[in-house]
């Protein structure tokens, strides 16, 4: 299998819109049309409910680990292509072709790539992510401060005394960057007050 087939793959299946599929099977109509309009699993979980969210946040997941191990397998773990097929995993999930290119910003989908390439690095932005959302209550922090983290846990974490290929490091920040992009609405809700904080509470209003 040649590397432009692989990312074409890769693309296709992170532009699979779980959150939005998910959301009308649990009933919830289009995810779109209601909350905050991502089809991403926290709007999933606040617009449809618990398992419709949690259903959508490692599905997407998965699809960033399958196009990274799908990479790592055709290219006998040629380190470069898992990175390109992840981003584009990526790419997928943030511009899917299916819906006009605008679909989720990423977070679960960048989850998975980083669980694949650095599982060490992943559970440390877990950590983070848990640790943020409970003191302060707000997914899109949490997001943000593991986005901005990612690239220096795995460049630390990456394998005992040795640092990670460029391609790696290159790939970790692009990474970053895509989710801080797609994150920008949040920052400017976040800076004036005004973002949702998490709850496991009742649905929002459509």
């Amino acid at each position: 299998m040649s590397l432009p087939l692989i990312l074409i793959i890769a693309y296709l299946l992170g532009s699979l819109p779980f959150g939005l599929i998910l959301a009308k099977l649990f009933g919830g109509g289009d995810v779109r049309k209601a909350g905050s309009g991502n089809i991403g699993a926290t709007n999933v979980l606040r617009v449809v409910g618990p398992l419709a969210g949690i259903l959508t946040l490692l599905l997407d997941a998965a699809k960033g680990w399958s196009a990274v191990s799908l990479a790592g397998r055709v290219t006998h773990e040629q380190t470069t292509d898992m990175v390109l097929a992840g981003f584009l995993a990526m790419i997928g999930h943030c511009f899917p072709v299916w819906l006009g290119f605008r679909g989720g910003k990423g977070v679960a989908t960048a989850a998975g790539v980083f669980l694949a390439l650095c599982p060490s690095a992943f559970l440390a932005a877990l950590v983070l992510c848990i640790v943020v959302v409970s003191f302060w209550r707000y997914v899109s922090l949490a997001s943000l401060a593991a986005a901005a983290a990612l690239p220096l846990l795995v460049y630390l974490l990456w394998a005992p005394r040795f640092a990670p290929p460029e391609s790696v490091t290159l790939g970790s920040l692009a990474i970053a960057a895509l989710v801080i992009v797609q994150h920008r609405g949040n920052i400017n809700r976040l800076a004036r007050g005004e973002e949702p904080k998490f709850s496991f509470g009742k649905k929002d209003p459509a």
